[in-house]
């Protein structure tokens, strides 16, 4: 180990390729997963912010809030079942709104809720909003009177919450009776009664009971005709095109990686050819090929979070550049299992290198 860290100290020009070929597939590794969580919270938000265990939405639907439809009976009935302690409808609208002083509108979606979502206050005034953090890119400020919708309905800006969007779209969260106005002023023909929700978050007595909860689940869509109740996680899955993103990212990342392990592997391996007249001299004076070894791998894991330090300096630099262009979060899990895939992806990519140290001879390799 302490061989491998002298060098790295004498001769760091000799890692110099394969540390900026790590820090490019860092760098994209680090921007695809940025993308990718930047994609599903801007997304998810509003449905992960949701207080119940459970989400109920009318059986027709797929699991779409625009197309589902709960009655005021449907929910009655809902709320006897066995293991429900508190129900609470919600509905989205999807519109634009005029912000003061500024000439483009922010596209936004109206939410009314009954129970207050986790970082959302009780619900304000009729004509009153909780705006989303992100919606300040837009000229969004508190006690500002936003127009929204064709009919420029004036709803005003109350306070502000975060992490707490609909499919990118900035969110407005409002009473009932302000949401079934905007979404009446914009799809006359979806025009709800009062009682009537597109969907209802079920509490239970069984939080932190999966097996509980599918019980619950299981019992509602017994008891309560036309319905189909699921869990909240499986309704952020549902929404349109984010199982099909996580899946195809996650694969990309994947191949990165994999691509990243076999530049390390190919970098040790022509190093380990390059070096073996003096490996063969420290094995001649007592060096185990244990310790030739440690002192490869200490190269490979410096030369990985060196590179990834490198490459999370740029990412940041990038995405203070790019600005709200492209929806880049950068998530400190991310950034974590990142580094550890890097590190162990090096690790294992130097280790194809062993084979090699072992069977070096002293005497054929100095002779």
């Amino acid at each position: 180990m302490n061989l491998g860290l002298k060098e790295l100290r004498r001769r760091p020009g000799r890692f110099g390729a394969a540390a900026a070929a790590l820090v490019l597939i860092s760098v994209l590794t680090l921007f695809l997963g940025g993308l990718l969580d930047g994609l599903y919270l801007g997304s998810t938000g509003a449905l992960r912010a949701q207080p119940g265990d459970l989400m109920t939405f009318s059986g027709n639907s797929k699991l779409s809030v625009i197309r589902s439809r709960i009655t005021g009976e449907q929910r009655a009935e809902i709320a006897k079942i066995d293991g429900v302690t508190a129900v609470g409808g919600v509905g989205f609208a999807l519109v634009s709104a005029a912000v003061p002083n500024q000439s483009e509108p922010a596209s936004v979606t109206v939410i009314g809720y009954e129970l207050a979502p986790a970082g959302v206050p009780d619900r304000p005034m009729v004509g009153e909003a909780y705006a989303d953090q992100s919606l300040e890119t837009k000229g969004v400020r508190i006690g500002q009177v936003l127009a929204v919708g064709p009919k420029q309905l004036p709803i005003k800006v109350v306070g502000f919450v975060s992490d707490t969007n609909f499919l990118q779209q900035g969110a407005l969260w409002t009473a009932p009776t302000t949401w079934r106005e905007v979404l009446a002023s914009a799809r006359p023909d979806q025009t709800l009664p009062s009682g009537t929700f597109q969907a209802v978050t079920v509490q239970t007595a069984r939080a932190t009971d999966p097996a509980g909860q599918a019980s619950i689940a299981a019992s509602i869509d017994r008891s309560v005709a036309g319905v189909r109740t699921v869990t909240r996680d499986d309704a952020v899955l549902a929404l349109p095109g984010i199982k099909e993103q996580n899946s195809t990212f996650t694969a990309v990342i994947g191949v990165t990686l994999l691509v990243a392990g076999i530049v390390v592997a190919l970098f040790f391996a022509l190093l380990t050819l390059e070096r073996t007249g003096m490996y063969g001299v420290f094995k001649a004076i007592g060096a185990s090929s244990g310790q030739v070894f440690a002192g490869v791998i200490t190269q490979a894991l410096v030369v990985a979070v060196v590179s990834f330090l490198v490459s999370v300096l740029l990412v940041v630099l990038a995405a203070a550049g790019i600005g709200d262009a492209l929806p880049l979060t950068l998530v400190p899990r991310r950034l974590a299992t990142t580094a550890l895939a890097l590190t162990v992806t090096a690790a294992l990519g130097a280790a194809i290198s062993l084979r090699r140290v072992v069977r070096i001879d002293p005497a054929a390799a100095i002779g």
